[in-house]
C-alpha cells in the first residue's frame, strides 16, 4: 500500500471519502435520470406519513429529531429483529454444515466471525490487507468471503501466498453461502466484524456479540460511529483521503475487540446493552400493533 497522506479517521467523525461518496450517490443520475435525492425530496413531499425501522430504545438521542428533520409525522416500526429461537433451530437445521462443525470444535467466545456482505465487495488488495490483519492479530475467525471487486474468479489467488497454511487449525476461509444466523447464534463465537448494515447489526446484537466495523457504504458509516459511541466496538482505523485501510488498522480493532480483556469487558458489557433492545419481543411486537392500529386511524380519517 502506498504512503498515505493525512491521518486515520477518528471513527467518531464523517470522514471526507464518506462525505464524497455520499456527495455522488445524491447527485448522479441513474436509469431514471432523476438522482437520489431528487426521487426522495419528491417522495417526501407527496407522503403524509414516514415508516421507519428504528424506536426510540435503539437511538433515544436522534430519534426524537426525526419528524423535525423530515417534517412529517415518524411512524417506529422498531427493528423487526428474527426471532432467536428460531435462529438457534436454524443453527440445529445447519449443524451438518462445514463452517458449524468448525465451530463445534472451537472454545467458547472465542471466533471472530468476518462478513461484509456482497454489495459493495472489498477490492483485491483490500482482501489482501483484511487476510494479513487477521492473521497479525492471532485470533480465530471465520470469514465468509466474497469474490473481491475486479477479480475474476473466486479463488485461493485473492488471498495472500500461504495465508491459508498459516493459519490452518486458527482460521476458516469460506467461499460460498453461509448460515449467517446459525453462526451468530453458536456459543464459539464472540465477536463480529461487519459493514454495519442495518440487518447485521440487529442480527448480531440479538446474540450480544461486540463489533469491529469497516463501514462500506450507505447508512453503513453512520451506524458505526452511532455503535461506537454506545461503546459496543471498535471502527477499523481508516484514511480520510480515500477510505483505505491496512493490516495493522485491522489486527489493532480485532486485539482490541476479542483479545485485550480490559477492552473487551466494555465491549462486551455495550453489546450487552443493545442486545436488551434489540430482543426485546415484547417491544418490537407493540411497535408493529402500534403501527398497525395508526395506519388503520389514518384510513378511516382520510375517507371522512
Amino acid at each position: 500500500m502506498a504512503s498515505l497522506s493525512g491521518r486515520p479517521s477518528p471513527g467518531l467523525e464523517q470522514p471526507r471519502y464518506e462525505r464524497e461518496g455520499t456527495a455522488q450517490v445524491i447527485t448522479n443520475h441513474g436509469a431514471s435520470a432523476m438522482s437520489t435525492m431528487q426521487r426522495y425530496v419528491l417522495a417526501g413531499e407527496r407522503c403524509t406519513l414516514t415508516a421507519i425501522r428504528s424506536c426510540v430504545e435503539w437511538e433515544p438521542e436522534t430519534f426524537p429529531l426525526v419528524p423535525t428533520i423530515i417534517g412529517k409525522p415518524v411512524l417506529p416500526l422498531g427493528l423487526l429483529p428474527p426471532s432467536p429461537k428460531g435462529a438457534r433451530r436454524a443453527a440445529s437445521a445447519n449443524r451438518d454444515h462445514a463452517t458449524v462443525r468448525w465451530l463445534d470444535a472451537q472454545p467458547p467466545k472465542s471466533v471472530l466471525y468476518v462478513a461484509l456482505g456482497s454489495e459493495v465487495p472489498l477490492t483485491v488488495e483490500q482482501v489482501n490487507e483484511m487476510a494479513l490483519g487477521l492473521e497479525l492479530a492471532g485470533t480465530r475467525f471465520l470469514w465468509a468471503l466474497r469474490k473481491p471487486s475486479g477479480a475474476s474468479a473466486l479463488d485461493a489467488d485473492m488471498l495472500p501466498p500461504g495465508f491459508q497454511e498459516r493459519t490452518h487449525g486458527n482460521g476458516m476461509v469460506a467461499t460460498g453461502w453461509v448460515p449467517q444466523m446459525s453462526i451468530l447464534a453458536h456459543a464459539a463465537v464472540g465477536g463480529f466484524l461487519t459493514h454495519c448494515g442495518r440487518n447485521s447489526l440487529i442480527e448480531s446484537l440479538l446474540f450480544g456479540h461486540p463489533l469491529v466495523m469497516l463501514p462500506i457504504f450507505g447508512d453503513q458509516g453512520p451506524n458505526a460511529r452511532q455503535m461506537e459511541r454506545k461503546k459496543v466496538g471498535l471502527q477499523v482505523a481508516r484514511y480520510d483521503k480515500d477510505g483505505s485501510f491496512d493490516r495493522h488498522g485491522v489486527a489493532s480493532a480485532v486485539r482490541a475487540v476479542m483479545l485485550d480483556g480490559e477492552a473487551r469487558t466494555g465491549f462486551v458489557a455495550g453489546a450487552a446493552k443493545m442486545q436488551k433492545v434489540v430482543a426485546d419481543k415484547e417491544l418490537h411486537d407493540r411497535y408493529i400493533d402500534e403501527f398497525v392500529q395508526q395506519l388503520r386511524s389514518h384510513a378511516a380519517a382520510a375517507t371522512n
